[in-house]
């Protein structure tokens, strides 16, 4: 009974909320004689590849939330784009272990730098890809549907 109650309760919570959203930071960066690469850093639960991304904050643009988890997430500093380049969907797994669609904007976010000290350092691996390497190694079809579009129109 318990385990029917605690269903239910996921499944209300569920319908009364609206669609999830979330800002991402595609960080990349362009190197003379080099492909375009982009910044991938390992989540938190699973370890799988992802961009830095995060939920929206009271008083925050979009791109500055997506530039501010990109600090806290990998250390990153740089200029990012006000208009997103696009979106991406996959599926978030609550605590409760139900897992809801979340949809997530992504905004370019040229890397000036790397800071050696940011709130989640140690807590993720950070790795530069070229972009079609990156655009390999991402879990969500529609992430990667983001990224090989991008690489090949920023090539220098």
């Amino acid at each position: 009974m318990q385990l029917l109650h605690r269903v239910l309760a996921d499944v209300q919570v569920m319908l009364r909320r609206p669609p999830r959203l979330q800002y991402a930071a595609l960080c990349y960066r362009v190197r003379t004689g080099h492909p375009l690469e982009i910044l991938l850093i390992t989540s938190r639960d699973t370890g799988r590849w992802v961009i830095p991304k995060g939920w929206p904050m009271k008083g925050k643009r979009a791109h500055e939330v997506a530039a501010r988890e990109a600090f806290e997430e990998a250390g990153v500093k740089g200029s990012c784009e006000r208009a997103p380049i696009g979106h991406y969907v996959y599926r978030k797994k609550l605590d409760s272990g139900l897992k809801v669609s979340c949809t997530v904007r992504v905004f370019a976010m040229k890397v000036a730098g790397l800071r050696g000290n940011f709130p989640e350092k140690g807590e993720r691996k950070l790795v530069w890809f070229e972009y079609r390497e990156a655009a390999r190694r991402v879990a969500e079809r529609s992430l990667r549907d983001q990224i090989l579009p991008f690489g090949s129109a920023t090539l220098p």
